[in-house]
């Protein structure tokens, strides 16, 4: 739409016109006046590339120039970047896409005492119709000007890739490097694939940093061209040529031309990257499997050769088992607990990283992969369903279901089955006496028979949660004092064990396992005391 000059038959007419429904921006006295509302939220931002059409004039006196009328010419410049008059900038940085303004600029917004001769007087207040036609984002990725985003085409929704994802070439990604005189280097060809985040030893290692840094930013299907620093194009070079000299291109500036396509979301299950879920197709809903669920799957376990070593169900007939009760590796078991329905995804783990592989002939350290789907699940009746009869019949049951794990050596899931069965009556406020009785007394043995599988694990803290907690209900329990003595004991808390154990010994002299405890304290703090003699003498044959 071609912009226009505001006439009006006196000056005193059209201040009162605009003043009706003006606005101001800012404290320099813009003034806004909307024609038409734009057909979007968003605003430009600073060191974006606007295409706006206008037209202007002195209040009260000429009119100035305009973009061409009724053309598709339009007036470029980067917002904030000084390349317009002080009151454009602040204007234009409020317009939405397709929306038209008449901006009142005041002199100290436009070009104040001097003016600008001959059509623009000093002290004058200029008047101008903007239409805010599109803008071309520009962003500095960097902060130091070493990685420039122009976005040419907007992509979709408003997700982006993450530090796990994996961005593949062609499928994901397509692009093209040049120098600033346009000579190509380099450019996909073929499928190639990278991962953000990792570092430059990984197989999967990005081509350059700039195309890392910029992937993080674009939306799925957005193209965007990056104005890149040498040293952010080739810190490294896998991109480079052979033949390329690297000293001759030391002075060079690149520009990437990058298309977004889609990627491929990496979880990581376990928080230490020992166990990886990358997503191969999204699953239905919110809602995934727990422990104890109903779980259909169809998987087939590979070695890093390609080789099948397990293959189990199929879509047709899914492989049936009990969520973390041993019956698959527990890497996969909890890589599946993160799945939703009809979701398929490709996990990766290491197989000194979890138990249950111990039937495979693998090396250590060696990485597994298993391409699964997770065609259907059924989960247990939640306990805030439940009537008091059934959350005591379910907490009995679990415990004893950790019980058998307990004793075949399987700490990790029993701890997993003991905090499952105690939070079925850890609500009792709907219990009779009787019930909470019995609630407390399972809750107790809970927490006594966790507290020994931390012991086990080496997770001494996890150990003294639990003694304290049975100790809440029961504060003359032994078992309860004896292990959360072992517990401090480990972690070198010698005040807090014989605390414990001097409690015990109270109530027990004569226990055997007690006075165990006992003497280990006691060798402890001797070996402590000579070990902080030795620390002394050593400080003091230094300080002679």
């Amino acid at each position: 739409m071609a912009a226009s000059c505001l006439k009006a038959r006196s000056d005193g007419v059209e201040r009162s016109r605009l003043s009706e429904k003006e606005i101001r921006i800012g404290k320099g006295g813009l003034g806004k006046r909307i024609l038409r509302k734009g057909n979007s939220w968003r605003t430009p931002c600073p060191g974006d590339q606007v295409h706006v059409r206008y037209s202007g004039r002195v209040e009260g006196g000429a009119r100035l120039d305009s973009s061409s009328e009724g053309s598709a010419t339009t007036l470029e410049f980067k917002l904030g970047q000084c390349e317009v008059i002080k009151g454009w900038d602040e204007g234009v940085a409020t317009m939405k896409r397709g929306e038209r303004a008449v901006f009142t600029i005041p002199p100290n917004l436009a070009y104040g005492e001097g003016g600008s001769p001959p059509l623009v007087p000093p002290n004058a207040t200029l008047v101008f119709d903007i239409e805010m036609v599109s803008w071309t984002s520009i962003r500095d990725l960097t902060g130091d000007g070493g990685v420039l985003k122009k976005i040419i085409t907007e992509g979709e929704g408003w997700a982006t890739p993450r530090d796990a994802d994996e961005v593949l070439a062609l499928v994901a990604v397509n692009y093209e490097v040049m120098l600033d005189d346009g000579t190509v280097i380099s450019k996909s060809d073929g499928d190639v694939e990278f991962q953000i985040g990792c570092d430059s030893s990984s197989e999967k290692v990005h081509l350059c940093p700039a195309m890392s840094i910029a992937a993080k930013t674009m939306r799925k299907g957005e193209k965007a061209e990056l104005a890149v620093k040498f040293s952010y194009g080739f810190r490294w070079s896998k991109s480079v040529p052979q033949s390329t000299e690297l000293g001759a291109l030391a002075d060079s500036n690149l520009v990437i031309q990058l298309e977004l396509i889609a990627w491929k979301s990496v979880v990581d299950v376990t928080g230490d990257k020992k166990v990886l879920k990358k997503i191969v197709r999204a699953g239905e809903g919110f809602d995934h499997p727990n422990e104890g669920s109903v779980v259909k799957v169809a998987y087939t376990g590979k070695f890093e050769d390609g080789g099948i070593f397990e293959k189990k169900g199929s879509t047709e007939e899914p492989f049936e088992y009990v969520a973390l009760e041993e019956q698959v590796n527990e890497g996969l078991d909890r890589a599946i607990l993160s799945m939703k329905k009809g979701e398929q995804a490709l996990v990766t783990l290491r197989t000194n990283s979890v138990v249950g592989l111990d039937d495979l002939a693998v090396l250590a350290n060696s990485v597994l992969s298993y391409e699964v789907e997770l065609i259907d699940f059924t989960k247990d009746k939640p306990f805030w369903k439940m009537n008091a009869r059934e959350k005591l019949e379910a907490c009995e049951s679990t415990k004893n279901d950790g019980n058998s794990l307990f004793k075949t050596g399987k700490f990790w899931c029993a701890s997993k089955k003991y905090e499952k069965a105690e939070k079925y009556v850890q609500f009792d406020h709907c219990f009779t006496d009787e019930e909470k009785s019995s609630a407390n007394a399972l809750r107790l043995s809970c927490y006594l028979n966790n507290a020994a599988c931390k012991l086990r694990l080496g997770d001494y803290s996890g150990a003294t949660k639990f003694c304290t907690k049975a100790l809440d209900l029961d504060p003359r329990n032994i078992k309860a004092l004896y292990r959360r003595s072992q517990a401090y004991l480990k972690s070198s808390d010698f005040d807090e064990a014989e605390g414990d154990i001097n409690k015990a010994l109270i109530l027990q002299p004569d226990n055997r396992d007690v006075k165990l405890v006992f003497k280990e304290l006691k060798d402890k703090q001797k070996e402590y005391k000579v070990y902080q003699a030795e620390i002394s003498r050593t400080m003091l044959s230094r300080t002679a």
